[in-house]
């Protein structure tokens, strides 16, 4: 609801990180916003399945945890940036998108 309060169209939504790769592939968005807790597979294995595509989308990572906690995993995840869901806004994503 915050990305399409701001005027972002959301194509789609996952529930794990499986449904979220296949979604990824599936829908061609121009980036991803995706958590970093997932019930199956972490969302630092998706970010990196994700990115390995051919042209991916831009990947953030989120995460209630501070990204600090993660040390190197965001950056070797192909992920462009994290933010904390307590800094979650259209701001903070566009200074992440750049």
């Amino acid at each position: 609801m915050l990305l399409q309060s701001e005027g972002y169209e959301v194509i789609g939504e996952a529930e794990n990180g499986e449904e979220a790769v296949e979604a990824a592939l599936r829908l061609r968005p121009d980036w991803v916003l995706l958590d970093v807790n997932l019930p199956d597979i972490d969302g630092f294995e998706v970010a990196s399945r994700i990115t390995a595509e051919d042209d991916p989308p831009v990947v953030v990572l989120t995460s209630s945890r501070d990204g600090s906690d993660f040390g190197p995993l965001v950056e070797r995840s192909g992920a462009r940036g994290f933010v904390a869901k307590s800094e979650l806004s259209v701001v903070a994503l566009e200074k992440v998108l750049g």
